[in-house]
C-alpha cells in the first residue's frame, strides 16, 4: 500500500488535509510572529522585515505566482487525459520558461535592491532603506523556488495528492523560526535567511520528491502549442493586480507613512484575521478547485453550480460567527499571543483596534477565495483580473488619504473597504453573466447566521467581563480565561440557536458532530430538525 502522502484524496478528505495543514502553518506563523514581537516588538527593525517582502511578493504576483497552480491545473488535466506524453511535454515547457523568467527577474531585483527599497517603504529614512536593501537581497532569491515549486505542486494537485502541498508552508515557517533563533544576534536578518532556506526545502524540494514518487518525465523544452493559450490565460493575472493580491503590500507601503510601528501593528492584526480565513476558506477553495475544474471540463454544470453554492454557504456559515466573536475577543487575543518582551500594552491596544476593523470583512476574504476559483475553473482569469485591478486602482488614493489622516487605523479601514468592494463586484458580475444558481438562498441564510451570531455575543460578552484572574497581575492567564469562557458560551449559544432556527444551513456541520449534532436538531422541535434526525440514522 502506498504511503498516505503519495495517494490520491477525494474532495472531503482533501479539504480536511488542507485545513489541517493550513491550521498548523498558521500556528507556526503565529509562533514566528510571536518570536518577532518578543525580540523586536513593533519597532523599526520589525517594520523593515515586513517591508522587505513587498518587492519579492510583487515579483511573485507579477508572474501569477499566487495563482500559478490554479491556472496550470486545467491545462495539465486536459493534456494528461488526452495523452500522457503530451502532458509531460506541456509541463516541461511551462517549467522551463518559468525557471528562465523568474531567474532573470530575480537577478535584476538583486542588482537594483537599493532603488527598489524606496518603492517598498517610501516613508523610511536613508539608513533604514539601506538595511531594507540588505534584507531584500536575502529574501528575493526565494521567489525562484516558490515559482518552480508551485509548478510542481500543480502537478500534485492534478493528481489529487494534497498532503505535501499542505506540508510545505509548515516546513517553510519552521526554517524561518530556526533562522531567527540561531542568528538572533544579527537582528531580523536571521529571519530573512530562514525565508530563503525554507523556500528551498519546503516549497521546492518536498514537492519535487513527492512528484518523483509518482513518476516524472521532465525535459528541457521551449515550445508547446498549448503554451500560448496558457500564457494568454495567465496574462490577466500577471498584468491585473487584484486587491486581494496587493492588500498586504498596500498595508506595508502605506503603513510606512503612518509612523514607526504601524507596519508591524497592521501586519500582526492581519495575520490573526487571516487564521480563520485560511483554515476555513482556503481549505475549501483549494480542495474544491480540482473538482470544479473537472466538472466544468465534463460540462456537468448542475453539479458545478451546486458545488460552488455548497462551498460558499459552508464558508460563510463558519466565518461569519467566527469573525463576529473575534471582534469581541480582539484585545485578549492580541494580549495572549503577542504582549511580552518588546511588545507592550500600548502595542496590544493599537493592534487589537486594527484587528477589529479588519475582521469586519473577514467573511469577504473567504467568500472571494471560493468564488474566484469558480471563475478560474471556467478558465476565466480575465474577469477577476479586470475587476480586481479596477478596485485596486480606485483604492490607492483611498489608502493614501486615510493613512495620512487617520494613521494605521485609516490603512485598516481602506483595506476592509476595498475587500468589500471587490467581493461585491465579483458577485454582481457572475450573477449578470453566468446566472444566480450558485447564490440561490445564500444571502438569506447568511443574514440569519449573522443575526444568531450577534445574539450569541450577549452571553459571551457577559461571561468575558468576569475576572477569574487579575489582568494586571496575570495578564496572559486572564486573557486565556476570557477567551475560553467567552468562546465557550458563544459557541454553545450559537449552536443551540442555529440548530433550532436554521437547521438546514448548519446540517453539514451538525451531521459531522455525530449523534449529538443530530439530536440538537431533533430537539429543536422543527420539521427541519426532525428531517435531519431521520437522515442521520441512515448514515
Amino acid at each position: 500500500m502506498a504511503p498516505f502522502w503519495k495517494t490520491r484524496q477525494q474532495m472531503g478528505l482533501a479539504a480536511i488535509i488542507i485545513a489541517a495543514g493550513i491550521l498548523l502553518s498558521r500556528f507556526m506563523g503565529l509562533a514566528r510572529d510571536k518570536l518577532i514581537s518578543l525580540f523586536f516588538g513593533a519597532t523599526l527593525e520589525s517594520d523593515l522585515y515586513f517591508a522587505a517582502f513587498v518587492i519579492p511578493d510583487f515579483i511573485n504576483y507579477m508572474l501569477a505566482g499566487g495563482y500559478f497552480s490554479i491556472t496550470l491545473i486545467p491545462f495539465l488535466t486536459k493534456y494528461f487525459e488526452e495523452n500522457e506524453e503530451e502532458g509531460w511535454r506541456f509541463f516541461s515547457t511551462v517549467f522551463t520558461w518559468i525557471t528562465i523568467t523568474i531567474s532573470a527577474v530575480t537577478l535584476a531585483a538583486f542588482i537594483f535592491a537599493p532603488r527598489l527599497a524606496f518603492l517598498a517603504a517610501p516613508g523610511l529614512g536613508e539608513d533604514a532603506l539601506g538595511r531594507l536593501a540588505v534584507f531584500l537581497r536575502i529574501i528575493v532569491p526565494a521567489q525562484i523556488f516558490f515559482l518552480c515549486g508551485s509548478c510542481v505542486s500543480a502537478l500534485l494537485f492534478m493528481r489529487k495528492q494534497f498532503a505535501v502541498p499542505a506540508l510545505a508552508p509548515i516546513v517553510y515557517n519552521l526554517f524561518i523560526i530556526a533562522g531567527g533563533v540561531i542568528l538572533r544576534s544579527r537582528g531580523m536578518e536571521g529571519f530573512c535567511w530562514g525565508v530563503l532556506a525554507g523556500s528551498v526545502v519546503g516549497n521546492f524540494l518536498l514537492p519535487v520528491l513527492a512528484a518523483k514518487s509518482g513518476g516524472v518525465s521532465l525535459s528541457f523544452s521551449l515550445y508547446h502549442p498549448g503554451l500560448k493559450k496558457y500564457v494568454l490565460m495567465a496574462l490577466p493575472l500577471m498584468i491585473g493586480k487584484s486587491i486581494t493580491i496587493v492588500d498586504e503590500q498596500f498595508i506595508r507601503i502605506f503603513g510606512s507613512l503612518a509612523g514607526v510601528g504601524a507596519i508591524s501593528w497592521l501586519n500582526y492584526a492581519r495575520r490573526i484575521m487571516l487564521v480563520p480565513v485560511s483554515v476555513v476558506a482556503q481549505a475549501a477553495g483549494v480542495a474544491s478547485y480540482p473538482f470544479l475544474a473537472d466538472l466544468f471540463v465534463k460540462k456537468d454544470l448542475v453539479r458545478f453550480y451546486a458545488t460552488i453554492k455548497s462551498a460558499l454557504q459552508n464558508v460563510l456559515t463558519l466565518l461569519v460567527p467566527l469573525s463576529i466573536w473575534m471582534i469581541l475577543a480582539a484585545e485578549p487575543t492580541i494580549r495572549l499571543i503577542f504582549e511580552q518582551g518588546r511588545f507592550g500594552a500600548q502595542d496590544t491596544a493599537n493592534t487589537a483596534r486594527l484587528l477589529q476593523v479588519l475582521l469586519i470583512c473577514a467573511a469577504c476574504w473567504g467568500y472571494q477565495q471560493v468564488l474566484g476559483r469558480a471563475f478560474y475553473a471556467r478558465m476565466d482569469t480575465l474577469t477577476p483580473a479586470i475587476l480586481g485591478t479596477v478596485v485596486t486602482v480606485l483604492s490607492i488614493p483611498f489608502f493614501y488619504v486615510l493613512a495620512i489622516r487617520l494613521g494605521p487605523l485609516g490603512v485598516a479601514i481602506a483595506s476592509a473597504s476595498s475587500l468589500l468592494a471587490y467581493t461585491a463586484s465579483l458577485t454582481l458580475w457572475w450573477k449578470t453573466k453566468v446566472g444566480g444558481d450558485a447564490f440561490s438562498g445564500l444571502f438569506q441564510a447568511t443574514l440569519k447566521v449573522t443575526g444568531i451570531s450577534i445574539v450569541s455575543l450577549i452571553p459571551a460578552w457577559a461571561v468575558g467581563k468576569v475576572e477569574f484572574f487579575g489582568a494586571k497581575i496575570y495578564p496572559h492567564l486572564a486573557a486565556f480565561s476570557e477567551l475560553v469562557s467567552s468562546g465557550l458560551f458563544f459557541g454553545i449559544t450559537f449552536t443551540l440557536l442555529a440548530a433550532y432556527f436554521i437547521p438546514e444551513t448548519v446540517r453539514p456541520f451538525l451531521e459531522k458532530a455525530g449523534p449529538l449534532g443530530r439530536r440538537l436538531c431533533a430537539g429543536a422541535g422543527t420539521g427541519g430538525g426532525i428531517e435531519i434526525e431521520k437522515k442521520g440514522k441512515g448514515l
